[in-house]
């Protein structure tokens, strides 16, 4: 197994997609170790608690050292990002190259970079009039939303849709199912080199 280790900001709810998927034993080759967060009050946090993962929150002082170190002293193999809200510098990409994944709610290339997360992507996607949308797992580097792409999978965008109603339904429809997946595939890649 790959010690794993989530970077979340929020609520996280692609945490408990992780761990749900894991519970019923579909990531046999993922080890949720650690759950870090740039957020004191993450919700996230008190999930990872809740299922005895450990949890901690890093301040933004020297925050990409601290959490090197603290992945480094976890025996971290894996990193997923999901709803992690800080973008990582090229030196911390490049050293952990091939080992971070991260989650966006739209199909790359569309509606990604630097700025679009959360609401903001669904909202352009709406503005733009697109009649699909979606999910993508990627590999992270330097670029954001850069990284070579894993898995994608599509949602239907539905006539009435709000900014909050389309978020929820590519979260239900695409996040939750292809992050673990992706986490899965990764962890076997990293288990087999």
């Amino acid at each position: 197994m790959v010690r794993t280790a989530v970077l979340v900001s929020g609520g996280g709810t692609n945490l408990q997609a992780l761990i749900d998927t894991a519970e019923r034993g579909e990531m046999p080759s993922v080890e949720l170790a650690l759950v870090v967060s740039n957020s004191a009050g993450a919700f996230a946090l008190e999930r990872a608690k809740r299922s005895g993962i450990r949890a901690e929150y890093l301040e933004k002082a020297a925050f990409e050292e601290r959490l090197n170190a603290l992945l480094e002293a976890e025996g971290i193999g894996l990193i997923v990002l999901a709803g992690f809200l800080r973008i990582l510098s090229a030196d911390f990409t490049r050293r952990w190259a091939g080992r971070i994944i991260n989650i966006h709610p739209s199909l790359i290339p569309s509606f990604c970079g630097e700025g679009y997360y959360g609401l903001r992507v669904h909202s352009a996607a709406l503005a733009r009039g697109v009649k699909v949308t979606g999910a993508t797992v990627h590999f992270v580097n330097e670029i954001p939303d850069g990284g070579e792409i894993i898995a994608q999978r599509a949602v239907e965008v539905l006539p009435g849709d709000t900014p909050e109603a389309l978020q929820r339904r590519v979260m239900e429809q695409a996040e939750w199912i292809i992050l673990p997946q992706a986490a899965e595939k990764v962890a076997e890649m990293l288990e087999r080199s």
